[in-house]
């Protein structure tokens, strides 16, 4: 399967595999800069892939944290039009119920990546229920702090 993935959140929890999958589309994108925004819970790796020109842009984010879950929804929503979220298959099906919950409140459009012998990888859409919640980073929720205060605004004239 071929994916345009401009603008895709890469949640980084394996250091290793985000390297090679990045290094993998560089190698085979025709001189295009990244469009990938990675996240994740070791921000000198991170700001090394930058550099490196293989990820367009990076957050901070501990994925077993809730509050730093909702900060990188909040960033996210803020500075980026996240189209859908790559997640390593085997970080997604090791991990708990809870981490789960967290993965599938990221975006709508969830893809898992397997990485195959030959170096290349498959990508296979998530079909777990997805949440849309103060955990999305698809804009769903974006402006619903602009319209509680432009109501309370109303309120007070």
């Amino acid at each position: 399967m071929s994916l345009k993935l401009d603008n895709f959140l890469l949640v980084d929890s394996n250091m290793q595999f985000s390297r090679e999958y990045t290094e993998f589309l560089k190698k085979h994108s025709a001189n295009e800069e990244s469009q990938i925004i990675a996240a994740g819970d070791n921000s000198r790796h991170l700001l090394k892939m930058m550099f490196d020109n293989l990820i367009k842009d990076y957050c901070y984010c501990d994925f077993a944290n809730e509050i730093s879950v909702s900060e990188l929804a909040t960033y996210l929503n803020e500075h980026h039009q996240i189209c859908g979220v790559l997640i390593s298959s085997v970080d997604y099906h090791l991990a708990n119920k809870e981490q789960q919950f967290i993965f599938n409140s990221l975006h709508l459009v969830r893809y898992i990546l397997v990485q195959q012998q030959d170096g290349s990888f498959e990508y296979e859409k998530l079909t777990d229920k997805a949440n849309v919640n103060h955990l999305s980073c698809n804009g769903a929720l974006s402006a619903v702090g602009e319209d509680i205060e432009a109501s309370l605004c109303k309120l007070d004239s």
